[in-house]
């Protein structure tokens, strides 16, 4: 696939960026786009190897290798090389039904798995994927395509998160009427109010692509909680089926003292309002504002580095980013060989700005909260921390031991949580009365998901626990196609 020797020839090369300094004035995208003849030799990069384990989207050690939605990636390379745009985009969307989101937010462990990547920087797939894309929106490839007949059969799917869309977008295909309900006042879910606007444009990106499958036929109940607004027994008796993808939205809490002063937030909590925020072109009630204040970010994932650079915008005094975990070396180590993820140092672009505001990674590694000081008001005004090391305890596990006199004092007004999920809210599966599995997600299995209910399907995060953005697509297109297949005894979906 693209020129045998491009891999020889050509280098590595990302799109420009606006200047970090100058991006945190605003909430808009900062992605530059690049010239066509520079991503034509971006594609020629990859190098026809035998076996692409780029699309294999396979778990080793815990974690994604290669595109978990099976992407035909060479085959893309090779056209964009060509200058073969359209058909570039056709095989695109043979198996990502949304690749404008992915092509932003995914992590790419397609090019963690990159066979060039073993002795040389890996193809760019996820600029090349986001490029093909932009390239079908700007020229008016991407229009609503109706199905051509309907089966009769309605679906109800509870959540419009990624697993959600693709399930309604694939069950849409096979010409069934569906219902999409969301508790929020937007569809979406983690796309619309879980990523900030600069890593995801909501009304240029995510509203673009709603409006598609509005056309296509699909209907959005929002600002509708199901098991609250509406009973969840009305749904299993008025649609022939229902799917549910509500995500793993129970947020990690940290119980220590301190914990209930006023200040200390839940991650989630902050980006949603803030999000709601820019849309609305105004703060609600809930807004949490970092303006003028030393926060503290507990959690060194994404959702940490999304925090990072929207206290940044807020104009935040100064932002800390608590990592129980240790740095990780600049290069794979030995126990982390291709093609598993790379476990490497990075800056994503949260860092990138504190950095350049600030003059340091704002990250402190192998670093714990031990209790929160507050003010006479009961305001947070401080995190202590402590220093840990890793070690195993007598049943072999490896647990973080914290390092005497090693204690620090932070200044804080305001303290994030971002310590990840523990699973599906439980009200909705206790009125439905499904079974569950020991850690309290929906109890499916994966490829059939088929809950304990018939009729009732589960996919994305609510069944198999915390996961990426391509996961839970993965799971919404094949519980579409096994919803099919009940619904009508056999399916065409992919």
């Amino acid at each position: 696939m693209g020129k045998p020797t491009g891999f020889i020839e050509y280098l590595r090369e990302l799109p420009s960026e606006l200047e970090p300094l100058n991006r945190i004035r605003n909430w808009d995208e900062f992605h530059l786009p690049m010239p066509e003849d520079r991503l034509r030799t971006q594609g020629a990069r990859c190098m026809d190897c035998g076996t692409p384990f780029c699309h294999t989207g396979t778990m080793i050690s815990g974690m994604a290798s290669g595109c978990p939605i099976n992407n035909l990636i060479p085959e893309w390379n090779d056209l964009v090389y060509r200058g073969l745009w359209q058909e570039a985009l056709d095989r695109l969307h043979k198996t990502n039904n949304f690749p404008e989101f992915t092509g932003r937010v995914c992590p790419a462990p397609c090019e963690g798995s990159c066979v060039l990547g073993i002795h040389n920087p890996p193809v760019t797939i996820k600029n090349i994927e986001y490029s093909i894309v932009e390239k079908g929106w700007e020229n008016g490839w991407i229009t609503a395509d109706p199905p051509p007949k309907r089966t009769g059969k309605n679906v109800a799917i509870i959540g419009s998160g990624p697993a959600g869309l693709a399930a309604a977008a694939q069950l849409n295909r096979a010409g069934h009427w569906i219902t999409v309900y969301e508790r929020a006042d937007r569809p979406g879910g983690l796309l619309m109010y879980g990523i900030p606007n600069m890593k995801l444009d909501k009304e240029q990106v995510v509203l673009r692509r709603l409006g598609i499958l509005e056309q296509e036929g699909v209907k959005f109940i929002c600002n509708t909680e199901v098991g609250k607004d509406i009973p969840a027994e009305t749904l299993l008796k008025e649609y022939d089926a229902v799917v549910l993808c509500t995500g793993a939205t129970k947020p990690r809490d940290l119980p220590i003292e301190g914990r209930p002063l006023k200040g200390i937030h839940f991650a989630m909590e902050f980006l949603t309002d803030n999000t709601k925020a820019v849309l609305d072109r105004q703060p609600g009630d809930s807004f949490i504002s970092a303006a003028g204040k030393d926060v503290v970010i507990i959690g060194g994932g994404d959702t940490g580095t999304d925090c990072v650079g929207t206290s940044i915008r807020h104009g935040c005094t100064q932002v800390v980013q608590l990592e129980i975990m240790p740095k990780p070396p600049s290069e794979r180590a030995a126990d982390n060989p291709w093609p598993e993820w790379p476990k490497v140092y990075k800056m994503d672009y949260g860092q990138e700005e504190a950095a350049a505001l600030y003059g340091h990674d704002p990250r402190a590694y192998l670093t714990t909260a031990t209790h929160f000081e507050g003010d006479a008001d009961g305001n947070v005004k401080a995190v202590h921390v402590v220093d840990v090391q890793w070690e195993r305890n007598e049943k072999g596990q490896f647990i973080p031991k914290q390092i005497p006199g090693t204690e620090q004092v932070i200044p804080a007004q305001l303290v994030l949580l971002a310590m990840g999920f523990l699973g599906p809210e439980q009200p909705l599966l206790d009125a439905l009365g499904l079974d569950r599995d020991p850690r309290s997600n929906v109890k499916a299995e994966y490829g059939s998901y088929a809950t304990s209910i018939p009729g009732v399907f589960a996919a994305g995060d609510c069944r198999r626990g915390q996961s990426l953005v391509v996961w839970a697509m993965n799971e919404g297109r094949g519980v579409a196609r096994e919803c099919d297949r009940y619904l009508m005894g056999t399916t065409d979906l992919p």
